[in-house]
């Protein structure tokens, strides 16, 4: 199987999964996911790092079929050099947006609140602010402003992104980009779709599924969402023919 595959593809499978595999042996796999830009763990390198972590085997899993799937296709059409910046844009791009997304909705309400509470610090706005925002307890059970600044640190460190999953949405953006008509069977079903329908359906679920934020699904959609946005963005830009023939 692994032979089939295109050089830079397998390289990034193997480094995917292996990164996965040492998380076992109590490899700090949080070093490298991706922080938002405003925490004190962020690091400028998670930007690429974070794309090479996964929080379970399933997550793996799903990442690397899709970069099984399309990735040793678009290599073979653009050649190494050329794939392996387009994965890295989309990537990169895609934990970008999410970073923008956490800032501007995110966390900006409890950045707001914070703001708020650290510039009239009386008890009441402290006692109000711990009841809707607080995440970490109290020392003492003392609410003040040393606790408000920790919480806050605490609670935007809470939102780390890992995973290749903006760079296969990439992937999978380009395929249906470069092949529109290229027929796919989704399992379960028997019916076959277009590769330009089933890249505008997942896309559109993405944006419904990121916008609705349904409790309890720790997804990060607007990433998947950014993978694609960057794609078409680079794609225009490299000005590539579309084949309408497969």
């Amino acid at each position: 199987m692994l032979q089939n595959l295109t050089p830079t593809v397998r390289t990034l499978l193997l480094i995917n999964v292996g990164l996965y595999l040492i998380k076992g042996f109590g490899f700090p796999q949080e070093l490298l996911t991706l922080h938002y830009f405003g925490a004190s763990d962020f690091r400028f390198f998670q930007v690429v790092s974070y794309m090479f972590v996964h929080a379970s085997f399933m997550h793996l899993l799903g990442n690397m079929f899709g970069l099984y799937m399309f990735g040793s296709l678009l290599e073979r059409i653009w050649g190494a050099q050329r794939f392996l910046f387009f994965y890295f844009f989309c990537g990169i791009g895609a934990g970008l947006l999410y970073m923008g997304i956490q800032h501007f909705i995110d966390f900006a309400e409890i950045r707001r609140a914070t703001e708020l509470v650290l510039s009239n610090p009386n008890s009441d706005n402290l006692i109000d602010y711990a009841q809707h925002y607080g995440v970490i307890s109290a020392p003492g059970g003392q609410i003040n402003i040393n606790w408000v600044i920790s919480n806050y640190e605490a609670l935007i460190n809470m939102g780390a992104l890992g995973g290749a999953s903006g760079a296969i949405f990439g992937i999978i953006m380009a395929f249906g980009y470069l092949f529109p008509n290229s027929e796919m069977f989704l399992f379960p079903f028997p019916i076959p779709i277009k590769a330009k329908y089933f890249v505008t359906f997942y896309g559109l679920y993405e944006l419904y599924a990121g916008i609705q934020q349904s409790q309890g699904d720790n997804v990060a959609h607007f990433a998947h969402i950014g993978g694609m946005i960057f794609a078409v963005v680079l794609l225009k830009v490299w000005k590539t023919q579309r084949n309408n023939f497969y």
